[in-house]
């Protein structure tokens, strides 16, 4: 329980909420999967501990635009900057304040992560994520920001060996492990959340088109343009085209929508929505964007379907209208994959039962990204098809 002095207002934390308060310090990135609560607990922190410090948030543009932190900070009677990691260069010159940084976006070696490296060699700062890396590469800035390293260089010389046979930087291993290990965990404080929802996983494998996947994916010949294929990238949008674009796709949304009348639709591409923006004659019922075109709401029906680009509307919202979400084409990113699902796994939800239709196809690229997403790995196109 925390009571704000001003108002004499009292804030409840769960348990393990209290408990990641306890273990928090600067420069932790605090753990927590999608509807933890991870933002009332980061400012539990600050109230706690920093709370004489100005306080900064930055955060994706979604969250910032909808003034999440501010309602959340309000309870704490802080008022806060938010603002997204697009400009995050504006902070650079910052000092002795507290940032929350919310989301991992500080990976690879970019004017991103750089601006993060420097605010935190100047201010007290914690960093949260569901899913904060992959590899020992994705956990390198803020190796770096917490002092473990001096730089990239300083890391790679103790822990990375390079492909002797690769015409650009490509990581063969990492050594040195076990000590990385020990990094990780001085930094990484986990969210030991109990949901209390229960996730059903339906794979539903639909046909495709075979023989016009073959000349892709054997003859490497793209039947859209009529040309040999140039690459991997080519080769595997054109064989995802085919898989995607069959009709039983369609056709598995509205025999779902019998059974779940309010459904998110999660895709990847434009041609993708193309095709389900045809639901809108088929459905019988209000449909609503939200992606690179238009942000639109979540229909205000009993029954409606939501179509939601990966990138655009893969974080930074939730809905806890539905308990469905068809994912009618796999995304490359297992973080990516999590984010979207987790949109209605919120701690606020009224259901008990969460529905995800992952819809797929026995074509040789659908089971390799689903190889990939049951390791919690990123699908590489070059790998899985070399020119």
């Amino acid at each position: 329980m925390i009571t704000i002095k001003k108002s004499n207002k009292r804030i409840e934390l769960a348990d393990y909420q209290k408990k990641a308060v306890s273990q928090l310090k600067t420069g932790s990135i605090l753990r927590g999967g999608v509807g933890s609560g991870k933002s009332r607990t980061a400012l539990a922190y600050y109230y706690d501990v920093e709370k004489s410090k100005p306080l900064y948030i930055i955060t994706v543009p979604k969250k910032r635009d909808s003034l999440d932190w501010e309602k959340e900070s309000e309870m704490f009677g802080v008022n806060p900057v938010v603002d997204s990691w697009n400009n995050i260069k504006k902070y650079k010159e910052v000092k002795d304040a507290f940032f929350i940084f919310d989301e991992q976006k500080v990976v690879g070696y970019g004017s991103w992560v750089k601006s993060f490296i420097k605010i935190s060699k100047r201010n007290k700062w914690i960093l949260l994520s569901a899913t904060p890396g992959d590899t020992w590469m994705d956990y390198l800035p803020i190796f770096i920001a917490n002092g473990f390293f001096k730089n990239k260089t300083d890391f790679a010389s103790k822990h990375v060996v390079y492909s002797p046979f690769s015409s650009y930087p490509k990581i063969e291993r990492y050594v040195g492990e076990d000590k990385l290990q020990k990094l990780k965990d001085l930094i990484l404080v986990e969210m030991e959340y109990k949901k209390k929802t229960v996730d059903h996983i339906i794979k539903m494998v639909l046909p495709h088109d075979q023989e016009k996947f073959v000349k892709i994916y054997k003859d490497r010949w793209n039947p859209y343009k009529e040309q040999p294929i140039k690459g991997a990238s080519e080769a595997c949008y054109s064989m995802r085209r085919v898989v995607n674009s069959d009709s039983s796709r369609l056709a598995a949304i509205l025999e779902l929508q019998k059974k779940h009348q309010k459904l998110i639709v999660f895709y990847n591409f434009d041609y993708e929505l193309e095709i389900l923006r045809t639901l809108n004659d088929m459905a019988k019922c209000p449909v609503s964007e939200y992606n690179g075109h238009l942000h639109e709401p979540i229909p205000q029906s009993d029954r409606w379907i939501y179509l939601a680009q990966y990138i655009s509307a893969g974080e930074a919202w939730n809905c806890t209208e539905t308990n469905a979400i068809v994912l009618y084409s796999r995304n490359y990113s297992y973080k990516q994959t999590i984010q979207a699902m987790g949109r209605i796994d919120r701690t606020n939800t009224p259901f008990q039962n969460l529905y995800y239709y992952f819809l797929t196809s026995r074509s040789e690229i659908d089971l390799a990204i689903e190889k990939a997403y049951l390791k919690k790995k990123n699908f590489n196109e070059q790998k899985f098809i070399e020119f």
